[in-house]
């Protein structure tokens, strides 16, 4: 979780999803708060379109989404 949001500040959004990729294949269980960052970090670099596909894999996927997620998805689709 702190290195994906460490990508986030530093808006390095696509680093954030390979991390999050890496931590998928090294069946790592992502919780809302990994999810959040990433979602966070596409946010922060104007990445509308990657905060939206985030979203929509984690709700296939039967993720919990909160008020974060969706608050860094409506932010990002503002910036783009």
């Amino acid at each position: 979780n702190a290195a994906v949001s460490a990508c986030g500040k530093g808006c390095q959004w696509d680093q954030a999803l390979r991390l999050v990729v890496e931590m998928v294949s090294a069946q790592v269980e992502l919780d809302t708060i990994s999810h959040s960052a990433a979602v966070s970090a596409c946010e922060k670099s104007g990445q509308w379109d990657q905060a939206l596909r985030l979203v929509v894999e984690m709700a296939s996927a039967h993720v919990e989404l909160d008020t974060i997620i969706y608050s860094a998805a409506i932010s990002a689709c503002g910036k783009g």
